[in-house]
């Protein structure tokens, strides 16, 4: 899924506007299971997309909590500790990348890079600006598989629009990673950990009835550092979007 250049410009000024973590709106006793239809790169810098399914996950117990709407799969426990602060410790699932998805790995002859799973710990702010709810994630992960390295997220949400049925947020995330982390997954030597990608984001959903939403979602991503030079990234900027329904109970 390639957007023209000029088009891309208009879409990146929208979602500079300050939009919200889908998770936040709602209080936390609203659990949302479902399943979307996601295009996507064969990895972050291919010009290959391919499509696949993925999961709408949203559940806050106490402590437990699984969900996706903070850009993985991912779920633990976490404790409140003062008014709108929580902080807790996680497994995530991390995806690889197929070699059957994309002619240049295919033409270079590499590897799979199998999915794995990471561990990690975060912090999460809640707070409002005038009528606007706002999350601040910090996330540390290190990949179970000690080669794969591990990574840090840092993710702020603001929200948009929930009324009527219709729930509109948007996010900024920027990832860094360890220098094995980009050397395993980028084919390259030596590189320095530093800052991997950031990306801007919008997710929504519209209630169909009593218990069931229609979800939807689209992400720009950018690619940096030494990651950005890899032999096998054909473009710095990928796209990612996806359509599902959920269960709302």
């Amino acid at each position: 899924m390639r957007i023209p250049p000029k088009s891309m410009r208009i879409v990146w000024l929208f979602l500079m506007v300050p939009l919200a973590a889908f998770a936040q709106i709602a209080p936390d006793d609203y659990t949302l299971v479902g399943v979307a239809v996601r295009t996507r790169p064969a990895y972050d810098g291919s010009d290959s997309q391919s499509t696949d399914l993925i999961p709408v996950l949203r559940y806050y117990g106490k402590p437990w909590f699984a969900r996706t709407t903070q850009g993985m799969l991912e779920g633990g426990a976490r404790w409140a500790l003062a008014p709108g602060v929580d902080a807790g410790v996680q497994l995530a699932y991390e995806e690889g990348r197929k070699t059957s998805e994309s002619s240049l790995l295919k033409s270079l002859n590499l590897p799979n890079v199998d999915p794995g799973a990471s561990v990690g710990a975060h912090v999460e702010w809640d707070f409002k600006i005038g009528p606007a709810p706002i999350n601040v994630l910090g996330r540390a992960r290190q990949n179970i598989d000690a080669d794969r390295g591990g990574q840090a997220d840092l993710r702020l949400n603001v929200g948009l629009h929930a009324s009527g049925g219709l729930i509109v947020a948007a996010y900024a995330q920027a990832t860094w990673a360890s220098s094995n982390s980009i050397e395993s997954f980028y084919a390259i030597n030596n590189a320095d950990s530093g800052l991997l990608y950031t990306s801007l984001g919008l997710l929504g959903s519209y209630d169909l009835s009593r218990h069931w939403s229609a979800v939807a979602g689209v992400q720009a991503r950018r690619l940096h550092g030494d990651a950005a030079g890899s032999p096998i990234v054909e473009t710095k900027s990928s796209y990612y979007a996806n359509a599902g329904i959920a269960y709302r109970f």
